[in-house]
């Protein structure tokens, strides 16, 4: 079986750490560049119709990595396992995700043509392997149960330092939607399950589009310390 991926993501997710755990929890905007063999417009006629989208992609940076039949999902604290299949965890025996994403629109520049979507949960890069429409009356079922994950995550308040303030303030032409993402992403406690546990003094660094963000989890909510420009600052954030 031979799998080609007919796009790429391109999304304010520039590593691993801080992805929503899962789709629609923040309201982050991507694009799925097509490959040159499928940016054909007609491949999307319709589309238009349906308000979501079902995305099919690959984990590719953790394809490599090792899967194990039982994982800790973060819901339960990082404390009880559960089998693989009972969890939407990334390290699979085959690499594979589900996405429901909101439709925004299609951009056809010469022979570039891009899909927009909302509520994107994807890194940077991300290969997609195919996409589907949404059904409401197939795929949505109100009665279903989720065991552990009955409810959606979220709800940490998100404070702005006086520094990260006037940050956001300089950055407030080019980089409009900037706050209501960091509030989003930060709202879900992106934190591994051991520090959440823990509730480890430390600070915390984040790539969002061109963005570092340092914060820290202070009294309960999260304080954001300083945004700075990523080519500004070390390679990498400090995100353990």
């Amino acid at each position: 079986m031979q799998l080609t991926p007919i796009a790429y993501v391109h999304s304010p997710y520039q590593q691993k750490f801080a992805i929503p755990r899962q789709s629609n929890l923040v309201a982050a905007e991507g694009e799925l560049v097509f490959e040159p063999a499928y940016a054909d417009a007609n491949a999307l006629r319709g589309l238009e119709g349906f308000s979501h989208l079902w995305l099919i992609f690959v984990f590719h940076a953790n394809a490599d990595e090792p899967w194990s039949a039982t994982v800790t999902p973060p819901r339960l604290g990082g404390l009880e396992r559960v089998g693989v299949f009972a969890s939407r965890s990334p390290y699979r025996p085959n690499p594979i995700g589900l996405s429901v994403v909101e439709f925004v629109g299609i951009e056809q520049r010469g022979k570039d043509l891009r899909l927009r979507v909302r509520g994107v949960d994807l890194l940077d890069g991300t290969p997609i392997l195919d996409i589907k429409p949404y059904l409401p009356y197939a795929d949505a079922i109100p009665e279903a149960r989720a065991a552990y994950a009955g409810n959606a995550p979220g709800g940490t308040e998100v404070i702005f330092s006086d520094a990260a303030q006037a940050q956001l303030q300089a950055l407030a032409q080019s980089a409009p939607q900037l706050e209501n993402l960091i509030q989003g992403v930060l709202a879900q406690d992106p934190r591994p399950a051991q520090h959440a546990r823990r509730e480890a003094q430390r600070d915390y660094g984040m790539y969002l589009a061109n963005y570092n963000i340092r914060w820290r989890m202070q009294d309960g909510a999260a304080l954001v310390l300083s945004i700075a420009a990523r080519d500004t600052l070390d390679e990498e954030p400090a995100n353990a």
